[in-house]
């Protein structure tokens, strides 16, 4: 599976952006496919995720900012990421996990800048 990110740029503190996450093949059948970040000097964390079913989780510091959703049809996964804070700057990466617990894709990384 390939995963291609997008969306990626600067915004203001506050500001809006949203990503988006296409994948070569169906998603329907994933397990679950999440967005992931890394800031400089820190390591990667989970940002949410959704399951084939809808399930959603979220990290403690974007819940109630952050929603993701999918498309099935569309093959591709959203990160809508509104209230942002200059803390949410960091490379997003796409992961598909295609079976629970193992066979895992990323995608190659969309840079998000908050400015403050």
């Amino acid at each position: 599976v390939q995963l291609q990110a997008s969306g990626g740029g600067l915004v203001q503190t506050g500001g809006s952006l949203r990503l988006s996450c296409v994948a070569s093949r169906s998603i329907f059948n994933i397990n679950s496919m999440g967005w992931y970040r890394q800031a400089p000097g820190k390591q990667r964390e989970l940002v949410a995720t959704i399951t084939s079913a809808g399930k959603t989780t979220y990290a403690d510091s974007v819940k109630g900012r952050f929603t993701i959703s999918k498309d099935n049809a569309k093959n591709t996964v959203y990160l809508q990421m509104n209230s942002t804070k200059p803390e949410d700057t960091a490379v997003y990466y796409c992961n598909a996990e295609i079976f629970a617990g193992r066979l895992y894709y990323w995608g190659q990384g969309t840079q998000v800048t908050v400015s403050s």
